[in-house]
């Protein structure tokens, strides 16, 4: 196919190129792999500046999105890739081919660094979802910081920079710049830009961004930061975003306030205890889904109400595709008895997904929120449960609302059970959105400028 760049594509394209050291914002449905490809393709074989690309994503991103991306569009036949999953002896043999670029699961950078004497002589890297680097203390993070000096270029891309606020950029940055403008130290970035929040004497549990953190931090990192809001620079379809409200019977929320009082509930078989505030949170969402674990890890069932509302929704789609994000192992289980349904999991699922051949999808947000084009196979998306996080949420959205949905509205609901703890995730999920449109705002690109 014809590569017809949008102004904005042409744009970020030439901020890779000029930029050694780039991020890039990307809201999703911009088309940040075909721009990318874009300018390696140039660096590579116009400027020659590169000459072997890493490529580092989620999974299914580096098994399927890389790939199609580059076999789509004739300007980037030239290109040579190998896909770098699998088992060690796959991934081995990838990685010995010879080509221009190697893409790999970001699970599997450790190993690459660290185990499997394959020499680190890549002159530039490209970090799809730079978000999920944002642990300073985590292997993949530590592992990559150990050959980031290698490195000539580096891009970090990602639609959600701050999905759980400010502290989130430390790592991510110094991950590009090795900490030329956030500091080296996340103690410095604290110091600098924060202040103690909660805390129970000398013990600091939380921190909050001083009043004029946001602005100095985003003038900090906007020489080599671009940003961009697809509504900006696309017609996208209208998005509809409704909330389908059950409500539990006085038997079941009996059982909720129980546990959420007592911090246990006990039946007749079994018996359900939260440790802490976070596992009591993860309970409480669970018994709001329809059923919890027990401490055995059986499953104690409790109400039906979202599976009828489900039921309601999947009836009035009248045959039209629908997809279905679960959180809990037990929700996949209690839709499959009750729901003829398919889990996207393979390239083969997402294929016929996008052909219409599956009228009732499922997807794990963890596992399909990166990347995955499922735009054509329909414009209906039902949370059956939801998510604290911001990021597996909003990725999971731009799945259907992206560029190339057909469609003009795109419908995202959420069956939230009334009374519960859904209600205050969907209340924190709107919330922390503040933090994240305003990083995008303050680092967004203005292309009038540069016309």
């Amino acid at each position: 196919m014809k590569y017809n760049p949008h102004d904005y594509q042409k744009y970020a394209a030439d901020f890779i190129i000029t930029h050694p050291v780039s991020a890039l914002l990307l809201d999703m449905g911009l088309g940040k792999t075909s721009i990318t490809l874009t300018a390696i393709n140039d660096l590579l074989f116009d400027r020659f500046e590169v000459h072997k690309v890493l490529v580092v994503a989620p999974l299914r991103v580096a098994r399927d999105t890389w790939s199609a991306e580059i076999e789509k569009w004739e300007h980037l036949r030239s290109l040579h890739y190998s896909v770098a999953v699998g088992t060690e002896t796959e991934r081995l043999s990838a990685l010995r081919k010879q080509a221009d670029i190697y893409i790999i699961n970001r699970e599997n950078i450790q190993w690459l660094v660290e185990e499997s004497g394959i020499p680190f002589d890549f002159d530039m890297a490209v970090i799809d979802e730079l978000s999920s680097f944002k642990n300073h203390q985590s292997k993949r993070f530590k592992a990559f910081m150990k050959v980031r000096p290698k490195l000539k270029r580096i891009v970090g891309l990602t639609g959600t920079p701050a999905s759980n606020g400010l502290m989130d950029l430390f790592a991510e940055f110094k991950l590009l710049d090795m900490g030329e403008r956030l500091g080296r130290f996340i103690g410095q970035y604290r110091n600098a830009y924060f202040q103690p929040d909660k805390r129970n004497g000398m013990v600091i549990y939380s921190y909050k961004p001083l009043p004029d953190a946001e602005q100095r931090i985003y003038d900090k990192i906007s020489d080599i930061t671009i940003s961009m809001k697809a509504a900006d620079h696309l017609t996208m379809p209208e998005l509809v975003s409704t909330e389908y409200t059950v409500q539990l019977s006085d038997k079941e929320r009996e059982k909720y306030d129980r546990l959420k009082k007592d911090l246990v509930l006990s039946t007749e078989d079994n018996e359900v205890t939260a440790a802490n505030a976070a596992s009591l949170s993860n309970k409480l969402s669970q018994m709001a889904n329809g059923a919890v674990y027990s401490d055995d890890e059986s499953v104690i069932e409790i109400h039906e109400r979202k599976l009828d509302a489900l039921e309601d929704i999947i009836e009035s789609m009248n045959g039209k595709p629908l997809l279905v994000a679960y959180w809990f192992k037990h929700d996949l289980e209690r839709i499959k008895k009750r729901f003829e349904i398919r889990e996207i999991k393979s390239s083969r699922d997402i294929s016929d997904w996008n052909s219409g051949k599956i009228p009732v999808a499922v997807i794990h947000p963890a596992s399909a929120g990166h990347g995955l084009n499922l735009q054509s196979g329909g414009a209906a998306l039902v949370w059956f449960g939801l998510t604290w996080s911001l990021e597996l949420y909003q990725q999971t959205n731009a799945r259907l609302w992206r560029q190339g949905q057909t469609a003009d509205t795109v419908v995202i609901q959420h069956i939230i059970a009334k009374g519960t703890i859904d209600e205050q995730i969907m209340k924190a999920l709107k919330t922390k959105d503040t933090t994240q449109a305003a990083l995008i705002a303050a680092v967004k690109a203005d292309l009038e400028v540069h016309k």
